[in-house]
Protein backbone atom coordinates (compact mmCIF):
# COMPACT_ATOMS: atom_id res chain seq x y z
CA UNK A 1 0.00 0.00 0.00
CA UNK A 2 1.79 2.90 -1.08
CA UNK A 3 -0.98 5.36 -1.31
CA UNK A 4 -2.17 7.58 1.77
CA UNK A 5 -4.65 6.85 4.23
CA UNK A 6 -6.06 7.53 7.74
CA UNK A 7 -4.99 5.13 10.58
CA UNK A 8 -4.46 5.23 14.36
CA UNK A 9 -2.00 3.44 16.67
CA UNK A 10 -3.06 0.32 18.23
CA UNK A 11 0.31 -0.67 20.31
CA UNK A 12 3.80 0.14 19.49
CA UNK A 13 6.84 -1.08 21.04
CA UNK A 14 10.63 -0.62 21.06
CA UNK A 15 12.38 -2.58 18.14
CA UNK A 16 16.34 -1.65 17.58
CA UNK A 17 17.60 0.96 19.36
CA UNK A 18 16.20 3.83 17.01
CA UNK A 19 12.82 2.37 15.32
CA UNK A 20 9.17 1.08 16.60
CA UNK A 21 7.21 -1.62 15.79
CA UNK A 22 3.58 -0.70 14.96
CA UNK A 23 -0.08 -1.92 15.13
CA UNK A 24 -2.08 0.01 13.26
CA UNK A 25 -6.03 0.06 12.41
CA UNK A 26 -6.34 1.94 9.04
CA UNK A 27 -9.27 2.46 7.02
CA UNK A 28 -9.26 0.93 4.43
CA UNK A 29 -6.35 -2.58 5.28
CA UNK A 30 -7.65 -2.86 8.90
CA UNK A 31 -4.97 -3.60 11.28
CA UNK A 32 -1.10 -3.24 9.61
CA UNK A 33 2.00 -4.00 11.69
CA UNK A 34 4.74 -1.81 10.33
CA UNK A 35 8.28 -0.93 11.27
CA UNK A 36 8.90 2.76 11.76
CA UNK A 37 12.53 2.53 11.06
CA UNK A 38 14.25 5.63 13.01
CA UNK A 39 11.17 6.64 14.93
CA UNK A 40 12.81 6.79 17.90
CA UNK A 41 15.96 8.75 16.94
CA UNK A 42 16.68 11.91 18.26
CA UNK A 43 15.97 14.05 15.49
CA UNK A 44 13.53 11.96 13.60
CA UNK A 45 11.02 13.66 12.13
CA UNK A 46 7.93 10.78 13.85
CA UNK A 47 9.28 11.58 16.88
CA UNK A 48 5.94 12.24 19.05
CA UNK A 49 3.67 11.54 16.21
CA UNK A 50 3.29 7.71 16.21
CA UNK A 51 0.81 7.84 19.48
CA UNK A 52 -2.10 6.16 20.33
CA UNK A 53 -5.55 8.24 19.38
CA UNK A 54 -3.86 10.61 17.19
CA UNK A 55 -5.69 10.75 13.79
CA UNK A 56 -2.54 10.37 11.42
CA UNK A 57 -2.59 10.06 7.66
CA UNK A 58 0.26 6.81 6.66
CA UNK A 59 2.17 5.54 3.70
CA UNK A 60 3.87 2.29 4.02
CA UNK A 61 5.44 -0.37 1.60
CA UNK A 62 6.32 -4.49 1.59
CA UNK A 63 5.47 -7.51 1.18
CA UNK A 64 5.78 -9.47 4.11
CA UNK A 65 3.87 -9.83 7.05
CA UNK A 66 5.54 -6.54 8.69
CA UNK A 67 5.56 -3.39 6.39
CA UNK A 68 7.83 -0.14 6.17
CA UNK A 69 6.33 2.61 7.33
CA UNK A 70 7.02 5.49 4.24
CA UNK A 71 5.79 8.48 5.73
CA UNK A 72 3.30 9.41 8.27
CA UNK A 73 1.47 13.12 9.15
CA UNK A 74 -0.38 13.77 12.03
CA UNK A 75 -3.88 15.17 10.97
CA UNK A 76 -4.90 16.77 14.07
CA UNK A 77 -3.79 16.95 17.51
CA UNK A 78 -4.83 13.46 19.71
CA UNK A 79 -8.25 13.52 21.33
CA UNK A 80 -7.89 14.34 25.01
CA UNK A 81 -8.45 11.14 27.14
CA UNK A 82 -7.09 11.02 30.38
CA UNK A 83 -8.00 9.30 33.87
CA UNK A 84 -10.75 6.98 32.86
CA UNK A 85 -11.20 7.81 29.74
CA UNK A 86 -7.68 6.79 28.97
CA UNK A 87 -7.82 3.41 30.19
CA UNK A 88 -10.95 2.66 28.64
CA UNK A 89 -9.08 3.96 25.20
CA UNK A 90 -6.37 1.52 26.05
CA UNK A 91 -9.04 -1.38 26.43
CA UNK A 92 -10.70 -0.09 23.19
CA UNK A 93 -7.08 -0.52 21.21
CA UNK A 94 -6.09 -3.95 22.78
CA UNK A 95 -9.89 -5.19 22.05
CA UNK A 96 -9.13 -4.55 18.03
CA UNK A 97 -5.00 -5.68 18.61
CA UNK A 98 -6.33 -8.99 20.25
CA UNK A 99 -9.66 -9.99 17.53
CA UNK A 100 -8.85 -8.70 14.14
CA UNK A 101 -6.56 -10.38 12.12
CA UNK A 102 -4.16 -8.24 10.05
CA UNK A 103 -4.80 -7.06 6.63
CA UNK A 104 -8.92 -7.75 6.50
CA UNK A 105 -10.57 -4.14 5.70
CA UNK A 106 -13.00 -3.40 8.37
CA UNK A 107 -13.35 0.34 7.12
CA UNK A 108 -17.34 1.07 8.93
CA UNK A 109 -15.09 -0.55 11.77
CA UNK A 110 -12.91 1.97 11.41
CA UNK A 111 -15.67 5.00 11.76
CA UNK A 112 -17.41 2.79 14.96
CA UNK A 113 -13.96 3.13 16.41
CA UNK A 114 -13.35 6.93 15.63
CA UNK A 115 -16.90 7.66 17.17
CA UNK A 116 -15.94 5.56 19.89
CA UNK A 117 -12.76 7.49 20.90
CA UNK A 118 -14.89 10.87 20.29
CA UNK A 119 -17.72 10.22 22.46
CA UNK A 120 -15.16 9.25 25.25
CA UNK A 121 -12.93 12.40 24.31
CA UNK A 122 -16.32 14.31 24.98
CA UNK A 123 -18.33 12.80 28.03
CA UNK A 124 -18.66 14.44 30.98
CA UNK A 125 -20.33 11.07 32.48
CA UNK A 126 -20.14 7.66 32.36
CA UNK A 127 -17.91 6.21 29.28
CA UNK A 128 -19.63 3.05 29.09
CA UNK A 129 -21.93 4.19 27.19
CA UNK A 130 -19.57 4.27 24.10
CA UNK A 131 -17.57 1.02 25.15
CA UNK A 132 -20.94 -0.67 24.92
CA UNK A 133 -22.00 0.45 21.57
CA UNK A 134 -18.42 0.08 20.26
CA UNK A 135 -18.30 -3.77 21.87
CA UNK A 136 -21.53 -4.36 20.00
CA UNK A 137 -20.43 -2.89 16.67
CA UNK A 138 -16.90 -5.01 16.57
CA UNK A 139 -19.64 -7.99 17.21
CA UNK A 140 -21.56 -7.15 14.76
CA UNK A 141 -18.30 -6.47 12.55
CA UNK A 142 -16.89 -9.85 13.44
CA UNK A 143 -19.88 -11.82 12.14
CA UNK A 144 -21.84 -12.41 15.29
CA UNK A 145 -25.02 -12.18 14.47
CA UNK A 146 -28.09 -12.26 17.42
CA UNK A 147 -31.35 -11.22 17.52
CA UNK A 148 -32.09 -8.79 20.25
CA UNK A 149 -35.69 -8.57 19.38
CA UNK A 150 -37.32 -12.10 18.52
CA UNK A 151 -37.74 -15.32 21.08
CA UNK A 152 -35.49 -17.61 19.52
CA UNK A 153 -37.76 -20.45 20.65
CA UNK A 154 -41.20 -18.89 19.39
CA UNK A 155 -40.41 -16.34 16.96
CA UNK A 156 -43.09 -14.06 18.82
CA UNK A 157 -41.12 -10.42 20.06
CA UNK A 158 -39.66 -9.60 23.27
CA UNK A 159 -42.05 -8.45 25.64
CA UNK A 160 -40.60 -6.20 28.01
CA UNK A 161 -41.33 -7.45 31.49
CA UNK A 162 -40.37 -11.17 30.01
CA UNK A 163 -37.58 -13.10 31.24
CA UNK A 164 -35.47 -14.46 28.22
CA UNK A 165 -31.66 -16.75 28.34
CA UNK A 166 -28.97 -16.27 26.08
CA UNK A 167 -28.06 -19.62 24.91
CA UNK A 168 -24.58 -19.27 22.27
CA UNK A 169 -25.64 -19.92 18.53
CA UNK A 170 -29.31 -20.07 19.26
CA UNK A 171 -30.48 -16.54 20.49
CA UNK A 172 -32.57 -15.72 23.65
CA UNK A 173 -34.94 -18.19 24.58
CA UNK A 174 -37.77 -17.24 27.21
CA UNK A 175 -37.11 -18.88 30.37
CA UNK A 176 -38.44 -18.52 34.22
CA UNK A 177 -34.96 -19.36 35.57
CA UNK A 178 -32.90 -16.10 36.35
CA UNK A 179 -29.05 -16.38 36.31
CA UNK A 180 -26.06 -15.17 34.81
CA UNK A 181 -27.38 -15.44 31.34
CA UNK A 182 -30.62 -13.88 31.94
CA UNK A 183 -32.50 -10.57 30.34
CA UNK A 184 -35.07 -8.74 30.29
CA UNK A 185 -36.87 -7.93 27.11
CA UNK A 186 -36.68 -4.46 28.08
CA UNK A 187 -32.75 -4.74 28.35
CA UNK A 188 -32.55 -6.91 25.11
CA UNK A 189 -34.89 -4.06 23.26
CA UNK A 190 -31.90 -1.33 24.51
CA UNK A 191 -29.19 -3.89 22.78
CA UNK A 192 -30.67 -3.97 19.55
CA UNK A 193 -31.45 0.08 19.50
CA UNK A 194 -27.93 0.49 21.53
CA UNK A 195 -29.31 2.80 23.48
CA UNK A 196 -29.11 2.91 27.21
CA UNK A 197 -31.12 4.85 29.47
CA UNK A 198 -30.47 3.31 33.15
CA UNK A 199 -27.78 1.89 34.41
CA UNK A 200 -29.37 -1.85 34.41
CA UNK A 201 -29.44 -1.62 30.77
CA UNK A 202 -25.74 -0.98 30.76
CA UNK A 203 -24.71 -3.81 33.42
CA UNK A 204 -26.61 -6.04 31.12
CA UNK A 205 -25.24 -4.77 28.24
CA UNK A 206 -21.45 -4.91 30.16
CA UNK A 207 -22.78 -8.78 30.86
CA UNK A 208 -23.77 -9.53 27.31
CA UNK A 209 -20.80 -8.33 25.44
CA UNK A 210 -18.35 -9.69 27.85
CA UNK A 211 -20.10 -13.59 27.32
CA UNK A 212 -19.84 -12.65 23.46
CA UNK A 213 -16.81 -11.74 23.25
CA UNK A 214 -15.10 -14.12 25.14
CA UNK A 215 -14.57 -16.95 22.36
CA UNK A 216 -12.44 -14.13 20.31
CA UNK A 217 -10.15 -13.57 23.32
CA UNK A 218 -9.75 -17.09 24.47
CA UNK A 219 -8.68 -17.11 28.30
CA UNK A 220 -5.67 -14.29 28.22
CA UNK A 221 -6.63 -12.10 30.31
CA UNK A 222 -6.71 -7.73 28.83
CA UNK A 223 -3.76 -5.75 30.40
CA UNK A 224 -5.84 -2.96 29.68
CA UNK A 225 -8.20 -4.17 32.35
CA UNK A 226 -5.46 -4.93 34.64
CA UNK A 227 -4.61 -1.52 34.69
CA UNK A 228 -7.35 -0.22 35.51
CA UNK A 229 -7.79 -2.20 38.59
CA UNK A 230 -4.68 -0.93 39.82
CA UNK A 231 -5.49 2.71 38.76
CA UNK A 232 -8.91 2.88 40.23
CA UNK A 233 -9.16 2.78 44.16
CA UNK A 234 -10.96 -0.78 45.66
CA UNK A 235 -13.44 1.72 47.66
CA UNK A 236 -14.12 3.84 44.88
CA UNK A 237 -18.15 2.38 43.93
CA UNK A 238 -17.81 2.72 40.27
CA UNK A 239 -15.59 0.18 40.49
CA UNK A 240 -12.63 -1.30 38.28
CA UNK A 241 -15.30 -2.77 35.59
CA UNK A 242 -16.06 0.29 33.49
CA UNK A 243 -14.53 -1.30 30.38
Amino acid sequence: MEGWQRAFVLHSRPYSETSLLLDLFSESDGRVRVLAKGARARRSQLKGTLQPFTPLLVRWGGRGEVKTLRNAEAVSLALPLSGITLYCGLYVNELLSRVLEQEIPFGELFFDYLHCLQGLASTSGSPEPSLRRFELALLGHLGYGVDFLHCAGSGEPVADNMTYSYREEKGFIASLVVGQRSFTGSELQALASRQFNDVAQLRAAKRFTRMALKPYLGGKPLKSQELFRQFVPKKTPAGPKTS
